[in-house]
C-alpha cells in the first residue's frame, strides 16, 4: 500500500527522490532542493516503513503506530524542504511500506536522480559492509548520490572530481562529471590510480613503466574529455594519473569537493548486482557527496 501527499502540481519533468528516514536528512534535502530548483522538477520525498508482522507479539510498535511515526516523519521533511525552497518547489510526500531499499528502488524508476543521506561508520571496530545508498544503486539505473550528514554547500570547494579505473571504458563516468561541473560551474578533477595486490605493492618501486602508463592514461582520459566537451561549453580539467591505491586517492582529492563522481557496475540481472569494492568503500569514507553515476549513460 502506497500513499502519497502532493503539496503542489506535480511538474512532468522526471522527479528528484529523497530517501527520508528517521535520522537527520537535512544536508540531503539541501542538496536536493539545490537540485530541484536547479532542474525545475519536483521534489518527490519517500520514507518506508517496516512492515510489522501479522500475529507478531514481539513487534515494537503496531503497524498503525509506525504509520502515524512514517507520516509525521514525512511531513516534517516536507516542511523543512518548502522552508529551503521558499515555497519555489512542488513537493511529493510518498508514505511506502516493506524494505527500504525495494520502496527506494520502486521510488526511482522514474527519477531524474535519488538522493540519500549517510552518517559515519560507527567507530566501535565493527566493519560496516552496506548502505542504503549502496542497496539502491545495485537495483536501479537513475544516478544515486550519498550525501554525508552535516555537508554544507557552501563551505566546499568549486570543484567536481571523478574517478576513473579504466580510462579506455570512462565514458558514463566522465559525461556525468562533465555535465555535474557545467551545472554547477565548477572545475573538473579527473583521478586515475592504480597498484599491484600486496605484498607485490609495498615491492615495487616507481619505474619508467609507472611513468608511461601515467602518460598514457592521460592522454587517454583527455581524448575522451574532447569528445565529450565537443560543441559544449569548456570545462576546466586537471587530469592526474600516479600511482596508489584508488581509494586512497579518490579520498584525498575529494576532501572539501562539491561532488565525488564514481562509476558502479550496471544492474543487469533482476535482483541487481554489488556496486563494487571501490564504491562500497567510498561510500562509507568520503567527505563530499558522493555521485554514482548511471551505469553505461543510461538514467
Amino acid at each position: 500500500m502506497i500513499e502519497q501527499a502532493v503539496h503542489e502540481p506535480f511538474p512532468a519533468a522526471p522527479p528528484v527522490v529523497v530517501g527520508v528516514g528517521t535520522e537527520t536528512v537535512d544536508a540531503a534535502l539541501r542538496y536536493a532542493v539545490d537540485e530541484a530548483l536547479r532542474a525545475g522538477c519536483a521534489l518527490h520525498l519517500v520514507h518506508v516503513v517496516p512492515v510489522v508482522p501479522l500475529g507478531s507479539e514481539s513487534a515494537l510498535a503496531s503497524a498503525e503506530e509506525l504509520d502515524k511515526i512514517g507520516a509525521e516523519t514525512l511531513a516534517l521533511a516536507a516542511e523543512r524542504a518548502e522552508e529551503l525552497a521558499d515555497g519555489c518547489l512542488a513537493v511529493v510526500e510518498e508514505l511506502r511500506r516493506g524494505s527500504v531499499v525495494s520502496g527506494l528502488v520502486a521510488a526511482a524508476r522514474s527519477a531524474r536522480m535519488v538522493v540519500l543521506e549517510h552518517g559515519h561508520p560507527v567507530a566501535d571496530g565493527r566493519p560496516v559492509t552496506r548502505t542504503v545508498a549502496g542497496g539502491v544503486a545495485a537495483q536501479t539505473l537513475a544516478p544515486v548520490v550519498a550525501v554525508p550528514s552535516g555537508w554544507v554547500a557552501a563551505d566546499a570547494e568549486q570543484v567536481v572530481v571523478a574517478g576513473v579505473d579504466a580510462p579506455i571504458r570512462a565514458g558514463e563516468v566522465l559525461r556525468a562529471a562533465v555535465a555535474r561541473a557545467r551545472e554547477l560551474r565548477a572545475g573538473l578533477r579527473v583521478i586515475h590510480a592504480w597498484s599491484l595486490p600486496e605484498p607485490y605493492e609495498s615491492l615495487h618501486a616507481d619505474t619508467a613503466e609507472d611513468r608511461r602508463w601515467g602518460q598514457r592514461a592521460r592522454a587517454e582520459i583527455r581524448a575522451a574529455l574532447e569528445e565529450i566537451a565537443d560543441g559544449g561549453p569548456s570545462v576546466p580539467a586537471d587530469v592526474l594519473a600516479h600511482r596508489g591505491r584508488e581509494i586512497d586517492a579518490l579520498l584525498a582529492a575529494s576532501e572539501g569537493a562539491a561532488l565525488l563522481v564514481i562509476g558502479r557496475h550496471d544492474p543487469v540481472v533482476p535482483v541487481g548486482s554489488h556496486i563494487g569494492p571501490v564504491a562500497r568503500e567510498v561510500l562509507r569514507q568520503a567527505t563530499c557527496p558522493v555521485l554514482l553515476a548511471a551505469p553505461r549513460g543510461r538514467r
